[in-house]
C-alpha cells in the first residue's frame, strides 16, 4: 500500500488539489479503530472518570468547577441512546477516535500525501495514548480530535493560502473549549512560532482575527460560567501541578516517545517543516512543539497535553516517511515491521485484552494505570454495603455515604441501589457543589484514604471497620481504603466546607 510519491523539485509548489482522500484505506483504518475500541469496550469495567462523568452527565450544565461540559455530556449521550452500561459511555469515544485517523490523513494529503502516507497518519490513532484515551470515557479523546483539527485548517491557511480556513479554526477552537481549554496552549504556541519564525503578516488577517471572534463567541457561555464562579478551573491546574507537578515534570519527555508510534516518523515531520523550502509557511508548527514542552513543564501540566500537535507532526512526518520508503523494499518491510510492532504495542498496553485474572503484577498494569482503575468498583461497593448493613435499623435511617473521590462516589451512585444504600456525598472537585447531605443524617459511612484521626476531625466520632480490597489484587488508588462509621457532632453546614478538595 505504499505509494509512488517522488521527490519533486524543491521549488514546486505543493499543492493538495492533485490528491484525493485515499477512502478506502483510510476508512478502513478509521472503522477497524472504532471496531477494535467497541469490540473491547465491555471487558474489565468503568474508569474512575467515567464514573464521576456518569455523576456530572446527570446535572448538565454550562461548566463544572474542573472541567468544561462536553466529555460528561457524550458519556450521558451514550446512555441515553443504549443505555447505562459501561459500553454505552464508550461508543461516542469509540467513534471520534476513528474520525480523528480521517483527520490525521487530511492533514497528509495537504502536504501532497498519498494513499500510503494518508494510511500511515491514520494508522497513528493505533498508537498507546490515542487508544488509550478513547478506550474509557476521557477528555483526551475528544482534544485529539479538536488539537487535529485546528491543525488541519491551520495548515490550509497557511501552506495553500487559503486565509477563510482561519474561521474553521476558531470554529473548531469554540467548540473544542467545552471539552477542555488547553486549546489555548496550542493558540499560543503556534502565535509565538509565527512571530519567531513567521509569515508574520498573517497575524495582521482580517480571517484569522474573524477566526479568533468566532471561537470566542461560540465558546462565550462556558467562559462566562468561568468568570462567574471565580474561574475555578485556574484552581484545578493550580492543585494539578501542586499533587502531581514533579511526577508530571519528570515523565513529560520520556512519555513523548511513548504516547505515539514510531517517534521518526514526527521527528521526520518537524524536520521536514524546517528544511524544505516549500514548507516554508508552516515552520510555525515546527517550533510550537519545542515551545509547547517549555509551556506545559513550566505550569506542571500533564505529560499527554502536547499529543495532539504530536499528532499532527506525525502526520506531516508520514509524507517524507512515505517517500523515503517508496521503491525501496528493505525500507518497506522495516516501515511495515515497525508499524506492526508499534500497533500490537499499542493495543497490549492501552485495551483490555489481559485477562482480568491475570492483571496482578502485570507490567502493563504497572505502565498504564487506566487499566488498574478500571478494575473492582461493583466489589468495593459490596464491601461498603456490608459496613452500612451492620447499623442499626435506626442509624440506617440516619445515614449519609460520603467519599474521598469522585471514583468512589461514581460507583456508589451507580451500584448502591441495588445493595439498598443511601445517597453520596463527597467534597471532591466538582462533587463539593452538590451537597451538603440534608441536617437530619448525622450518622456517616465514609470511605476516605485518611487516617482516623483526619476522619475524626471532618465529622467527628470516627470508628473503622473494614479496608477496600479487590480479589483480584490489583493495585489501584482504592486499595486499603479504610471504611468509617462516624457520628457528626456538628452541623453539615460547619462540617461541608472542611471537604472541599481539588486533585
Amino acid at each position: 500500500m505504499l505509494d509512488a510519491l517522488s521527490d519533486p523539485a524543491p521549488t514546486e509548489r505543493i499543492d493538495a488539489a492533485r490528491r484525493s482522500i485515499a477512502w478506502w484505506p483510510v476508512g478502513l483504518i478509521a472503522a477497524a479503530t472504532t471496531l477494535l475500541l467497541l469490540g473491547t469496550a465491555n471487558r474489565y469495567g468503568y474508569h474512575r472518570d467515567e464514573l464521576y462523568f456518569r455523576l456530572l452527565g446527570e446535572h448538565p450544565q454550562w461548566g463544572y468547577t474542573d472541567q468544561p461540559p462536553f466529555t460528561p455530556l457524550l458519556a450521558r449521550l451514550g446512555i441515553e441512546l443504549f443505555g447505562d452500561t459501561v459500553w454505552a459511555m464508550r461508543v461516542p469515544f469509540a467513534i471520534l477516535l476513528g474520525l480523528t485517523a480521517i483527520v490525521a490523513a487530511m492533514i497528509a494529503r495537504e502536504l501532497n500525501g498519498g494513499p500510503a502516507a494518508q494510511s500511515l497518519a491514520a494508522v497513528g490513532v493505533f498508537s498507546a495514548g490515542p487508544l488509550s484515551a478513547a478506550h474509557v470515557s476521557s477528555t483526551a479523546a475528544p482534544d485529539l480530535l479538536v488539537w487535529l483539527g485546528v491543525s488541519y485548517f491551520v495548515i490550509r491557511a497557511l501552506l495553500a493560502g487559503r486565509e477563510r480556513a482561519w474561521i474553521g479554526a476558531g470554529l473548531v477552537t469554540g467548540l473544542g473549549l467545552y471539552n477542555k481549554h488547553l486549546v489555548v496552549l496550542l493558540l499560543l504556541c503556534i502565535a509565538a512560532g509565527l512571530l519567531w519564525l513567521g509569515p508574520r503578516h498573517v497575524l495582521q488577517s482580517r480571517w484569522l482575527w474573524a477566526g479568533a471572534g468566532v471561537a470566542l463567541l461560540i465558546g462565550l457561555p462556558n467562559l462566562i460560567y468561568q468568570v462567574a464562579n471565580g474561574f475555578p478551573q485556574a484552581d484545578m491546574a493550580a492543585a494539578i501541578a501542586e499533587n502531581k507537578g514533579t511526577e508530571s515534570r519528570v515523565l513529560l519527555l520520556p512519555l513523548q516517545f511513548v504516547l505515539l508510534m514510531l517517534p521518526p516518523v514526527w521527528i521526520a515531520g518537524i524536520v521536514t517543516l524546517l528544511r524544505d523550502p516549500r514548507l516554508r509557511p508552516l515552520r510555525a508548527l515546527a517550533v510550537a512543539y519545542p515551545l509547547m514542552l517549555v509551556l506545559v513543564l513550566v505550569i506542571a501540566g500533564q505529560p499527554y497535553y502536547p499529543v495532539g500537535l504530536l499528532y499532527a507532526l506525525f502526520a506531516i512526518g508520514a509524507v517524507p516517511t512515505a517517500r523515503w520508503a517508496f521503491g525501496h523494499r528493505p525500507r518497506q518491510a522495516l516501515l511495515a515491521v515497525g508499524v506492526t510492532l508499534s500497533v500490537a504495542m499499542g493495543i497490549v498496553s492501552a485495551l483490555p485484552v489481559i485477562p482480568e485474572r491475570s492483571l496482578a503484577g502485570n507490567p502493563a498494569v504497572a505502565a498504564n494505570q487506566t487499566i488498574a482503575d478500571q478494575i473492582g468498583w461493583r466489589e468495593y461497593v459490596w464491601q461498603i454495603a456490608g459496613v452500612h448493613n451492620e447499623l442499626s435499623p435506626a442509624d440506617q435511617d440516619r445515614a449519609v455515604l460520603f467519599t474521598g473521590n469522585y471514583g468512589e462516589a461514581g460507583a456508589l451512585d451507580r451500584y448502591g441501589a441495588q445493595f439498598g444504600l443511601p445517597p453520596v456525598y463527597s467534597g471532591h472537585n466538582e462533587l463539593h457543589n452538590f451537597g451538603p447531605p440534608p441536617e437530619g443524617k448525622t450518622v456517616v459511612v465514609a470511605v476516605l484514604q485518611a487516617p482516623l484521626p483526619r476522619a475524626a476531625a471532618l465529622f467527628g466520632a470516627c470508628q473503622q471497620k473494614a479496608t477496600l480490597h479487590n480479589s483480584l489484587g490489583v493495585e489501584n488508588e482504592e486499595l486499603e481504603a479504610r471504611i468509617y462509621v462516624c457520628r457528626t457532632s456538628e452541623p453539615w453546614a460547619a462540617i461541608w466546607p472542611r471537604t472541599q478538595h481539588y486533585d
